[in-house]
């Protein structure tokens, strides 16, 4: 008898076929038990897992022995290297209940598009020059290592063992679930806001078919201050030999002269900063002048919600193919504006400016610097917000999430840099063309996106063509970070109700965006810039850094750590001491020392918040912190809950509590192996959960 058979030699996936071979296989505690057929024996193959691809040890000279009837490796014929599947993953190795990711590449690129994302472009090249140019570059590869990359991988890893959501992954840990609560909350605070950067994103993306870009100049809706160049106010000049102070207009009507040194300059604005907050956002003065809803800037954040609601209406088996575009797309845009910006005037000394001459290694004296590149680095691997888990626990069991892990945080932090070049060497050009220096067009966030580069784009030949292209980018950006986040809060109600989004997925993923959307409409209003800003200070800080503390100290100190290295290993197979050496010494001590005091050094440095020159009314400052209360005071509550329901005196339930419950554990039993083989399938029997973020109660 003759049939195809799976397995991996090697590291490689080959096709064997075998005139007689073992089946009816099942595994246990990563060794197989592979019975024959022709009689009762069952051998014990060590290093062999049956269900699936089987990982063989042996080398094809060793006899491969199934049973008593001498059957050896000399007897498997047609060798041909297949590649056909991936080596972490079989048809066997499929969730069909909830449901893996088409292909390996459909993962990457959703989780390449959820880490890299709008600070890639606004923020790091900021930060760069802010702190030494090419110096940052050395702390910022340090906290990679120490802090970003460790906790990547630990989410990754745990969303992959359990198959499981942000908030049900804390069946591990069953007294800290509210962690899970609180990132989940905070990812639908952030996108709320998120998605009103896109609406911003697509109506600059409309603005640009226009012959004539409308920040190009200071047209009607200019005042006074718009101008590209400098206006001289006031000098000293000489009349009738006597020097006196006098404006500039006395001075030219009387064919004068100022005294070198003595020029008082008005404090001007480029047109494109004055269409940013006059025309785009008709911005109030302040959070106390609400104002109305900007209707162009609401039909926009619709359009924004409607894309998102349309790419995932299938969960990720339609998301995981649109991120084919929007993840690569914008590289192939980055590369459009390098090469363009390369060839301008002046570009060089804006690369200078990021990372060449100027770059000052004084600067690694300083703490900022540190704080600086351990928050870019945390912020933009986006851990800590559940995404990373919930994307993960779509993978296959026996997927390679360390190799994952790593592939994607570089990718993440080279296109930082990659992004630095290109929007530098286009600011270098638009220094040049005004007159002034560098440091005086540079700006964070939102100016230097929507205020120093679009005046940038406005100076290039065929500039609509540039702008659509640059706000394309920022758009593509966008959404395939609003993606992932979204997946977060749909897998939350997957994890809770999986029977009811198998059935209605569509009509509940368009009425979380619809709610989302409602939720959006005051961050669109003459004051929404404040509340954007607001919720950006808030609640993508300390509630982040705070989960992220809790996280790798429940999981590593109080789970185990080395329980959870024993539980990857299950997945990605045994690795010597030497190898988790590193990950040991980060999520031991490193990593949980470095995010506590970022933490405690954040908290104790707050200052009342600004945006730009205007500061925040104390109520806005106190809505602030209300939000972030509210974020975090899950923790607690579900604390609290738990131990209450618990069974015992005090120390006991929580004792209890401290152990993983009795579901936790792979989900499919095929994976379980000997040390989970007493776990209580999670598909017959679940934990006695606590209400959702959307006000649910599961309990059986």
């Amino acid at each position: 008898m003759s049939q195809s058979f799976w397995w991996v030699k090697q590291g490689s996936l080959e096709k064997v076929l075998k005139s007689t071979f073992c089946s009816n296989s099942f595994s246990g505690d990563g060794f197989a038990f592979m019975a024959c057929p022709f009689c009762a024996c069952h051998v014990y193959l060590k290093g062999m897992w049956a269900s699936g691809l089987v990982p063989v040890e042996q080398s094809s000279g060793i006899p491969w022995r199934c049973c008593p009837h001498e059957l050896t490796a000399q007897r498997i014929q047609d060798f041909s290297l297949s590649h056909d599947k991936d080596s972490h993953s079989s048809d066997g190795d499929e969730n069909k209940e909830r449901g893996n990711w088409s292909s390996k590449a459909d993962y990457l690129l959703s989780m390449v598009g959820y880490a890299v994302g709008l600070g890639n472009v606004w923020r790091f090249p900021y930060l760069t020059y802010q702190n030494g140019g090419g110096a940052f570059l050395i702390p910022y590869s340090l906290m990679l290592a120490l802090a970003g990359l460790p906790l990547f991988f630990m989410e990754c890893s745990l969303g992959q063992f359990a198959s499981l959501g942000p908030i049900s992954i804390w069946r591990v840990l069953p007294l800290f679930q509210g962690v899970g609560f609180t990132m989940v909350v905070i990812s639908a605070f952030v996108t709320v806001y998120y998605n009103v950067i896109i609406a911003y994103a697509l109506y600059y993306l409309f603005a640009s078919f226009q012959k004539v870009l409308p920040w190009s100049e200071c047209f009607s809706w200019a005042d006074e201050f718009c101008s590209k160049t400098r206006i001289v106010n006031d000098c000293n000049t000489t009349l009738d030999g006597e020097i006196i102070h006098a404006n500039y207009t006395f001075v030219t009507s009387n064919n004068l002269t100022c005294i070198n040194g003595t020029i008082n300059y008005k404090p001007v604005q480029f047109p494109s900063e004055q269409y940013w907050n006059k025309v785009a956002l008709q911005r109030s003065s302040g959070l106390d002048e609400t104002g109305n809803i900007v209707w162009y800037l609401a039909l926009c954040l619709l359009l924004s919600w409607m894309i998102v609601a349309a790419a995932l209406f299938k969960g990720i088996k339609s998301s995981g193919k649109v991120v084919y575009f929007t993840a690569l797309f914008p590289y192939v845009i980055l590369l459009i504006l390098l090469v363009r910006g390369a060839t301008l005037e002046g570009s060089m000394d804006g690369i200078q400016y990021y990372i060449g001459r100027q770059s000052n290694f004084t600067k690694l004296m300083e703490a900022e610097v540190w704080k600086d590149a351990a928050t870019q680095i945390f912020y933009s691997l986006s851990v800590a917000w559940g995404g990373l888990v919930a994307l993960s626990s779509y993978n296959r069991f026996h997927n390679n999430c360390y190799l994952d892990a790593i592939l994607v945080c570089v990718i993440n932090c080279v296109t930082s840099v990659f992004a630095g070049f290109a929007v530098f060497s286009i600011l270098g050009h638009m220094a040049f063309v005004s007159e002034r220096p560098v440091s005086e067009v540079v700006n964070s966030g939102f100016n230097l996106a929507f205020v120093a580069y679009p005046e940038a784009l406005s100076k290039l030949p065929v500039s609509p063509l540039w702008s659509f292209l640059f706000f394309f980018m920022l758009l593509l950006l966008g959404l395939d970070s609003q993606f992932a986040t979204i997946e977060t809060l749909t897998t939350t109600i997957q994890d809770f109700y999986p029977k009811v989004m198998k059935k209605l997925r569509i009509p509940v993923t368009i009425g979380v965006c619809l709610l989302l959307f409602l939720l959006g409409l005051v961050c669109v209003t003459q004051a929404g810039i404040y509340w954007v800003n607001l919720i950006d200070h808030f609640c993508a800080g300390w509630g982040i850094l705070f989960s992220a503390v809790l996280e790798i100290v429940g999981i590593v100190y109080i789970y185990g750590g080395n329980r959870f290295i024993e539980d990857i290993e299950m997945m990605i197979g045994k690795k010597s001491r030497l190898f988790w050496l590193w990950w040991r010494m980060c999520w031991f001590f490193v990593t949980p020392v470095l995010l506590g005091a970022i933490l405690i050094w954040s908290l104790a440095t707050f200052s009342r918040p600004f945006y730009g020159s205007v500061p925040y009314p104390t109520w806005g400052t106190a809505v602030g912190w209300c939000m972030i209360i509210f974020c975090v005071i899950w923790i607690p509550i579900v604390a609290i809950v738990k131990i209450v329901k618990a069974e015992g005196t005090l120390y006991e339930r929580i004792v209890n509590c401290c152990r993983p419950a009795a579901n936790w554990g792979p989900y499919l039993e095929r994976h379980r192996g000997e040390r989970y083989s007493h776990m209580v399938d999670p598909k017959k029997e679940k934990e006695h959960e606590i209400p959702t973020v959307f006000g649910l109660i599961y309990t059986h």
